[in-house]
């Protein structure tokens, strides 16, 4: 079931104005300190999380602010310094810190105390589809008299929001002129430094990499069978809508059939926000769940995942730096490309052989698995497709977009020389 929808989510925002201005004068009365404090929209992981350990590795105060019990857990496993975001600690910690650092929007921090911040936005991925305000999708708001006045409020909202953002840096030249577009912002703002989320895609041999993430992969979803292909298939969002590619029980047959004959075991990743009923009729080891409620960042085991299977999701760029095959399985492109939008033309990315279904997108994957020159030949142009993406690859995306916040006059921790 889909969880979450943005004319839901801006509909909250409205009623919360009376709160944000509460909490605006209160930021007046707090100095801001130089502890850095981090949060991460899809739970513990992403860039936050490589940024947090180099600034801590260099002597910087820093603190992570957390969403739920389970990511207490984690960060307690991590051995992150915490505190829980919702409250008067999370919100005296906003308030008081040097540096904010955010993945998806202020509400990974305390929402309520970012007036005046330095604010360091990481992003959670190249786009793909349109975002902020580029996308019509984002000011969505109920269907209610005065509908078109809220658009234009929310819209204006966004984009002073998006104007405290000091840092935002960019997989690429091209990937900045989305960013910069879709959050108002110019390219003093809007840096090409690479993304720390994906530094460990590049960091270490692919021999470590491969081991690391399968190690991964071992802990949060259980043994893979001797020699088998590992393939994740990765929907993406939308906005509240089911997911037409949704397998049916005849379907699934077909899939667990393949998933036996071609010794190989599918890893489901539904988006966090809009979940769907990923569960074959007949309970079976080739399939196993990987959503966000099993490992929140996905990043880190993709070096052990032999094929990406998505729509639109902003993995097929990133795959490319593995040079990891990818399939396309997307039956509502033209329906999405109406109501959401993308950057440029879809096939531009996709290729001409979309599935529309899951029996196309099924004899693709078998011809892909059975004959090597079609892999080899998939994963060739799989990374050519992220070489037009991410200009760096060399695993030091964290350090230049630390030295980028220090040059724009964060200073150095306490006691450095």
């Amino acid at each position: 079931m889909a969880s979450f929808s943005f004319g839901s989510g801006n509909a909250a925002k409205l009623l919360r104005i009376p709160v944000y201005a509460v909490g605006r004068l209160g930021t007046f009365l707090v100095p801001r300190g130089r502890r850095w404090v981090f949060g991460c929209g899809a739970g513990i992981g992403d860039g936050a999380l490589a940024l947090y350990h180099y600034a801590s590795s260099l002597g910087h105060e820093t603190l992570w602010l957390t969403g739920s019990a389970r990511e207490e857990r984690e960060a307690t496993a991590l051995g992150l310094r915490f505190v829980r975001k919702n409250g008067l600690r999370g919100w005296w910690a906003t308030a008081g810190a040097g540096v904010l650092v955010v993945t998806h929007g202020l509400g990974d921090v305390n929402r309520y105390a970012v007036g005046g911040a330095f604010v360091v936005q990481l992003w959670h991925g190249i786009p793909l589809k349109r975002i902020g305000l580029d996308s019509p999708a984002t000011t969505q708001v109920p269907k209610v008299p005065g509908a078109p006045l809220l658009r234009r409020v929310i819209a204006l909202l966004y984009r002073a929001t998006a104007q405290r953002i000091r840092v935002l840096p960019a997989a690429s030249t091209r990937a900045r002129g989305r960013l910069e577009s879709a959050f108002g912002l110019g390219d003093d703002r809007v840096v090409v430094t690479g993304e720390p989320r994906v530094d460990v895609l590049s960091a270490g041999s692919g021999d470590e990499r491969r081991g690391a993430a399968s190690a991964l992969l071992h802990r949060v979803v259980g043994e893979i069978p001797e020699g088998a292909r590992t393939i994740l298939y990765a929907p993406t969002w939308r906005d509240g809508a089911p997911d037409p590619a949704v397998p049916s029980a005849t379907e699934w047959i077909s899939i667990l059939r393949l998933l036996e004959e071609q010794n190989a075991v599918l890893l489901v990743r539904s988006h966090p926000l809009g979940a769907g009923g990923y569960v074959p009729p007949l309970p079976s080891r080739r399939v196993r769940a990987l959503g966000a409620s099993v490992l929140a960042d996905v990043t880190p085991a993709l070096a052990a995942v032999d094929v990406l299977v998505t729509d639109y999701s902003s993995l097929a760029y990133d795959v490319g730096l593995l040079r990891m095959p990818v399939l396309f399985l997307a039956p509502d492109a033209a329906e999405y490309a109406r109501t959401r939008g993308f950057y440029g033309r879809f096939e531009e990315v996709a290729g001409s052989a979309t599935a529309a279904d899951w029996p196309s997108l099924l004899t693709q994957l078998e011809h892909l698995l059975s004959d090597a020159d079609s892999y080899d030949a998939a994963s060739a142009r799989s990374a050519t497709l992220s070489a037009t993406m991410h200009a760096h690859r060399d695993g030091r995306n964290t350090e230049r977009v630390y030295r980028v916040i220090r040059a724009r006059g964060i200073p150095a921790p306490k006691g450095a020389v």
